[in-house]
């Protein structure tokens, strides 16, 4: 996915979701659109430039992923979440 195509929202629910996974520092299974497969523990969701972003702790990394490069994310907590656009 090119890094300056069009941002395109996610579905509130999913962006709840993703928020809950932040304020709780939970771990994710994170599955992205390019097929890269992360477990990351979710941070805090911000925008940039109007394009919002989750930052995540990848063991002691630091990475913000695009939101709609997320294609699903799964905690025990929620089961496995497909994103969606808005």
């Amino acid at each position: 996915m090119l890094i300056n195509e069009a941002y395109q929202p996610i579905n509130c629910d999913d962006y709840d979701n993703l928020e809950l996974a932040c304020q709780n520092h939970w771990m994710l299974s994170l599955e992205m659109k390019d097929g890269e497969q992360l477990k990351a523990k979710a941070k805090e969701i911000f925008s940039r430039k109007n394009v919002e972003y989750l930052a995540i702790d990848l063991s002691g990394e630091h990475r913000e992923l695009r939101l709609d490069h997320i294609a699903s994310f799964t905690h025990p907590e929620l089961g496995t979440v497909v994103v969606s656009a808005e």
